[in-house]
This record gives structure tokens, C-alpha cells and sequence, in this order.
């Protein structure tokens, strides 16, 4: 849009027939969120109340058509160059829009370089994994958020980095993230109500199983306990206690995607709880995506 276009329309937004608003409103939710700035400016400018919020819901609103966007060609990619901390940070712009992602990948590598220097070839990736734990959950107090599970803020990255608390999935993620950050060779399982990590190691698994298991999974993690780290025999005891069936739907691997998506449905949860019907609206069009 032409600047001299976009300025005049600005300018009506304290047009006090609703009538006019509704048009010039159309017309600026065409456009992406480089008139953001603009906006910003009427409302530095503007003494009208009722201006202002229509433009901090204009604003709002062009945030989201960014988050809708960004997932939608995150979601597009081959799922090999789907990076996990972009899906993450796609799901942080939703209550973020001004996320700094240099900041976030800065503090990942500042949190990978300490564990790395305690890393060596000669371990085992059961060795590798208990070094990890112990950084994450014993050193640094990695957990769940059991005080407050229903808090929004237990799904977003940089939340979670900052506060060192988050809910099964986005620690799930998490976890994911800072594994393969050390080149650990994991993926994330779909076990109900709470995700699991499977290190994945399809020569050691036959070794460890047997011919009889056809499965590439050696073992899984469970970050939700601090990284508690247990065998296929206890995880399928737990299914077929449980009536979880078929056992592979829920101890082999899944895409990277489904996990984004699990992270935005208990998103919605979340703010269904604390009261946000307007946030869960949103996240609806987001998972419309899947």
C-alpha cells in the first residue's frame, strides 16, 4: 500500500461512525505487519481512548496473521528441516510477537556449551543422557510446573528457559531440543498424557531387544521426572495396563509437528482454564493448520 494511502486511512481511525472504522479497519488487516510501526505512531499521537484500542486490536491482530503465517510455512517444510526451536519459537510469538530469537538460541548454546564440556566420545549415550539430566534438572532445577500447571506460561520457550518451569510437553520439547543440541540421537514419543524421549540407535536397539522387537528405540526418557530413564518392557507394562493400544501408536517415534501441535492444544487448555476465550479462538485457527 501506498504510504500516502496507508497514512489516510491511519488517520480515520478515530472516526467516530463505526461505519467508516469497519472499512478502514478491512482494509489495514489486508496489509502485513511492516504498518505495525505506523500504528504505533497514531497511537504515541492519539489522546482517544477509543482510538487506541482499535489500534492495539488492528496490531494484534496483524501479529497473529504473522504467528498464522510463520507456522504454516514451518508446517510446509520436510519434516527433516523442520527445526524444533522455530516450531518452539513460532508458538512463543503467539503472547510474544517481539520475541528476540537471538537472545533465546544464545541462552540454548550458553546452557549446551556447559553440559558439552562435561561430554566425551568414549561415553555411552546412557552415559551422555545421565550427564544431561543431571545439568538440566539437578543442576540448573529444570521441573514441571506442579503449583500452577494450568498458567499459560508453562508452553512458551522462552518462559520455560527463564523460569525453569514448564508443563510435560514443552519440557518434552525442551529436553528434545537440548539433546540434539549435543547431537544426542533422540525423538519424541507420543505417550499418552505425557510425551516421552526415545534415544534412537537402531543397531544397539536389535542388540538390546532382540530380533523379535522390531523397534529402533534403545531406551526412553522421561523429562516430566527428571529424565527418569526407563526400558520398552516397563513402558509397554504401563500400556497394557492401562488399555493404551497398539503399543508401537505409543513407543515409537512421531514427527517434530505433532508435538507443536500437542504444545498448542495444551496451550488452549491452558487458557481455557485461566479464562481467555479469545486466546483460544486464536489457537483454534493455529491448529486448523495441522
Amino acid at each position: 500500500m501506498e504510504k500516502g494511502k496507508l497514512n489516510a486511512l491511519i488517520e480515520l481511525l478515530d472516526d467516530p461512525d463505526n461505519m467508516v472504522f469497519g472499512m478502514v479497519e478491512q482494509e489495514l488487516l489486508k496489509e502485513t505487519h511492516e504498518i505495525i510501526p505506523e500504528l504505533e505512531k497514531k497511537w504515541e499521537s492519539s489522546f482517544d481512548e477509543n482510538c487506541q484500542e482499535r489500534i492495539e486490536n488492528i496490531i494484534q491482530n496483524l501479529q497473529f496473521k504473522k504467528t498464522y503465517s510463520k507456522l504454516k510455512n514451518w508446517l510446509a517444510l520436510k519434516p527433516k528441516h523442520q527445526n524444533l526451536i522455530d516450531g518452539f519459537s513460532i508458538v512463543d510469538r503467539f503472547q510474544y510477537p517481539d520475541l528476540n530469537l537471538l537472545n533465546l538460541q544464545l541462552k540454548i548454546e550458553n546452557l549446551r556449551k556447559s553440559i558439552w564440556l562435561e561430554l566425551n566420545n568414549s561415553l555411552t549415550l546412557l552415559e551422555k543422557t545421565t550427564i544431561l539430566n543431571h545439568f538440566l534438572f539437578n543442576m540448573n532445577g529444570y521441573s514441571v510446573n506442579l503449583s500452577n500447571p494450568h498458567s499459560p506460561q508453562n508452553c512458551f520457550l522462552n518462559q520455560l528457559i527463564d523460569t525453569k518451569k514448564g508443563n510435560s510437553i514443552s519440557m518434552s520439547i525442551f529436553y528434545t531440543i537440548m539433546a540434539r543440541q549435543l547431537e544426542l540421537p533422540v525423538k519424541l514419543i507420543d505417550f499418552p498424557k505425557n510425551p516421552l524421549v526415545g534415544i534412537v540407535d537402531s543397531e544397539l536397539a536389535q542388540k538390546v531387544h532382540g530380533s523379535s522387537v522390531n523397534s529402533d528405540v534403545l531406551f526412553y526418557i522421561n523429562p516430566s521426572n527428571k529424565g527418569s530413564i526407563t526400558s520398552r518392557k516397563e513402558i509397554e507394562y504401563h500400556l497394557k495396563r492401562n488399555d493404551y493400544l497398539p503399543f508401537h501408536e505409543y513407543t515409537e517415534p512421531k514427527p517434530d509437528s505433532l508435538f507443536i501441535q500437542r504444545l498448542l492444544e495444551s496451550m488452549q487448555e491452558s487458557y481455557v482454564a485461566v479464562g481467555f476465550p479469545d486466546k483460544e479462538e486464536k489457537i483454534k485457527q493455529l491448529l486448523s493448520l495441522f
